[in-house]
């Protein structure tokens, strides 16, 4: 079982973080967040949520991935985690993938992450990933991969901060990306 997790940065904010399993009490948050992403085909870091199944549902199933229940074929077992500002304002999502497929060890890894657009570029991203890393320890993983477009410099910068060392560039197979760059973090 996982712990949550809870800091404080920037003590002249006052603000209390945390990394919560998706909840239906935050569904007015979830929508909101997805909203700021308007125009985009996929909600990087979203797991299970990206659907348009019920909100419920989509609750449901996130956490039933994160017990390795109820998966899609070819799919690992992933938490996913809400960065929630005081309890109430959702910051980012995150996956967490327990194992690697070869696809996702070419592309995808096993943290995948996004902050929503009115947040960006304030440290969350860093402070997330960090809190991530705490949990895939927890897990018992050694080391995780995490990818990345080559184009997305702050997302390469956040993973570098974390401890991310670049393997290799690789050509994409993913719609709207040209190169990834795959890192790895030892825990």
């Amino acid at each position: 079982m996982l712990t949550s997790s809870t800091s404080r940065i920037a003590p002249m904010h006052r603000e209390e973080l945390s990394l919560i399993e998706p909840t239906e009490a935050l569904q007015a948050e979830y929508e909101a967040y997805c909203r700021e992403f308007a125009g985009v085909s996929e909600i990087p870091g979203s797991g299970s949520m990206a659907t348009s199944d019920a909100f419920a549902e989509g609750v449901r199933r996130c956490l039933e991935h994160g017990q390795g229940r109820n998966l899609p074929e070819g799919w690992v077992p992933a938490h996913t985690f809400w960065l929630v500002r005081n309890a109430r304002t959702l910051i980012g999502l995150v996956d967490l993938r327990h194992a690697l497929t070869p696809s996702l060890e070419r592309e995808g890894g096993h943290i995948g992450y996004s902050v929503r657009p009115t947040e960006q570029r304030k440290g969350y991203a860093t402070r997330m990933l960090s809190m991530t890393l705490e949990k895939a320890r927890q897990l018992g993983l050694r080391r995780v991969l995490i990818t990345c477009d080559k184009k997305n410099v702050a997302s390469a910068r956040v993973i570098q901060k974390c401890g991310g060392v670049l393997e290799n560039e690789i050509p994409s197979c993913l719609p709207g990306r040209e190169t990834t760059q795959r890192y790895w973090i030892n825990l």
